[in-house]
């Protein structure tokens, strides 16, 4: 999941866009390790000690065009966080990432066969889609085949996972579903999460364009609202026809505001939650009256992603870009001014402290600038006089996309680390609406940064770093990194699976795909009296059933 971009795992949530920096605030003299990953702080208390009704007050980065996150623009993690709230969630994570049964939708689900895999769902027969029909068997089948990538009619997402299975078909009953896989997939829980309505899906115009700006049906305990364009705010409430466990709030209100205003958004009481994973956030918001801050540790990675046109179609100048780059550099910087120091990553697919992790990045990933500088020369880029690199008098000059709502101290960090190469940047803003529709996920860009997020299961990942994957947006890739995670994806032993995408993971350095900066910071300032929310760690959110205020 890219923040903004989410996957199965509450993605998404989370939103924004990103780019991390520091303003040379001044670093707690007692600062210590980042929260071990899976660490949550989200004040728990029990429902029914809850006070019933009251609205949250969130924001957004943007206001939502694509709700269907099946679909190629459906990724930006604000759209999949509501998302996440408006349909059936089949599995929820605890505090280890470990899914667990959602018992509102599922009786059960478990693999019923393991020569050919069969995954057999039993759905809660009270579960029914807005407008009064059943949920059925017949909206995994639909989901299934709009997303396997047999038509390109529908445009996906991604195909991983969906592209393995063989068949799904009526079981028992029109509650059960079946689903059969061609060869074994070790992440199937991380499928049909949220289920959709097939009813809304069915045709390519109603799967690509039939949630533009509107969600057609839902089936989670909450539904929109209100949609106000003019106002930039949208409001979910209680699904009346949720069958499950209801939401404790009367109502959730997301505001969509940018980035540098949503600080002062909460210290003017207008919101109830701000990220204060920026120094000078963090600095404004910890001294707040009426506030606590809350720190976790989640899958939430910092990611500068590598084109591959022009003088980036040459494996050694990426390389050579890996080896300019000074990540501890950035991750110091990062965490400047907060109350503990941020992780460097080492890994595309694990985060430090997870279980699986290991820094694969070698010689690849190495600040060294003479390193850089002989990968250069080799690839026929020659300093001048000034420093400046030239090739058959063409200057060595890349475009780095930056979304105009973002802070632009990572891009700056990066873009004088790069100059002390001869590599020159040029910083491109682009408004927020268009980041990643117009350039990000059409590949028009060389350098790009921004985060991913609740990738706990690792085939999530897997359209990222495919050489034809559908979010690989680099273009960056090859045969044998897609052998190693096709393996990975159909190895049920997961000490096995671990091992193979280690080796993945350091052809991903070799490559020159990308470059994993660091684990962004959970750092939230939340209302005191605001219960079972905060900072979630790997944990799922539960659609925000159990939230809400004390007194």
């Amino acid at each position: 999941m890219r923040n903004s971009m989410a996957p199965a795992l509450g993605l998404l949530l989370a939103a924004s866009v990103l780019v991390a920096g520091c303003d040379g605030g001044s670093t707690p003299a007692d600062q210590g390790a980042a929260p071990k990953t899976g660490s949550a702080d989200i004040n728990p208390k029990p429902r029914e000690s809850l006070r019933k009704g009251g609205t949250l007050r969130l924001s957004i980065q943007q206001w939502i065009t694509q709700y269907n996150v099946g679909q190629v623009d459906g990724l930006q993690g604000d759209a999949s966080s509501i998302m996440t709230l408006t349909e059936p969630k089949l599995f929820f994570a605890d505090d280890n990432g470990v899914p667990v049964l959602n018992a509102d939708v599922l009786v059960s689900a478990d693999v019923t066969s393991t020569g050919t895999q069969v995954v057999t769902y039993r759905l809660n027969p009270k579960a029914t889609w807005s407008d009064g029909a059943p949920i059925t068997w017949r909206d995994f089948e639909t989901e299934w085949k709009t997303r396997n990538g047999s038509d390109a009619r529908f445009q996906v997402s991604g195909t991983t996972g969906y592209d393995a299975i063989a068949s799904v078909e009526r079981g028992a009953d029109d509650r059960t579903a079946k689903v059969t896989f061609k060869t074994r997939y070790a992440d199937w829980q991380s499928l049909f999460d949220p289920l959709l309505p097939g009813s809304a899906l069915d045709t390519p115009e109603e799967f690509n364009t039939g949630w533009i700006e509107k969600i057609p049906v839902w089936g989670g305990p909450w539904k929109i609202g209100t949609a106000d364009k003019t106002s930039q705010t949208i409001t979910v409430v209680p699904n009346e026809r949720y069958w499950g466990t209801r939401p404790i709030l009367d109502s959730i209100v997301y505001r969509a505001l940018d980035s540098t205003a949503i600080t002062e958004a909460y210290l003017n009481n207008e919101i109830d939650q701000a990220p204060g994973r920026q120094a000078e956030a963090y600095q404004r918001l910890a001294g707040a009256p009426d506030t606590v801050i809350r720190t976790g540790g989640r899958w939430d990675e910092t990611q500068l992603t590598i084109g591959h046109n022009g003088p980036l179609s040459d494996e050694r100048v990426r390389q050579a870009i890996q080896n300019a780059v000074d990540r501890r550099a950035v991750a110091a910087a990062q965490s400047s001014g907060l109350p503990f120091k941020v992780n460097t990553l080492g890994s595309h697919f694990f985060m430090p402290s997870q279980d699986g992790y290991r820094d694969n990045s070698g010689d690849y990933g190495r600040f060294d600038l003479d390193r850089a500088k002989r990968l250069l020369d080799e690839a026929g880029w020659k300093a001048g006089a000034d420093g400046a690199r030239s090739k058959d008098g063409a200057p060595l000059k890349l475009s780095y996309v930056v979304n105009s709502q973002g802070s632009t101290e990572l891009p700056q960090l990066v873009q004088n680390q790069l100059a002390q190469s001869g590599i020159a940047v040029e910083l491109r803003k682009v408004p927020a609406n268009d980041y990643f529709a117009k350039y990000v996920n059409v590949g028009a860009f060389d350098l790009a940064s921004f985060r991913q997020v609740d990738n706990v299961f690792p085939s999530l990942l897997y359209p990222v770093y495919r050489s034809n994957g559908e979010q690989n947006y680099g273009g960056v890739g090859s045969p044998d990194i897609d052998k190693l995670i096709d393996q990975a994806g159909a190895e049920t032993d997961r000490a096995k699976a671990v091992e193979l995408l280690n080796q993945a993971d350091g052809l991903l350095w070799k490559a020159g795909h990308s470059v994993p900066l660091f684990q962004t910071p959970q750092i939230s300032a939340v209302r005191p009296n605001l219960a079972n929310f905060g900072a979630f760690g790997l944990r799922s959110e539960r659609q925000y059933v159990d939230v809400g205020f004390i007194g």
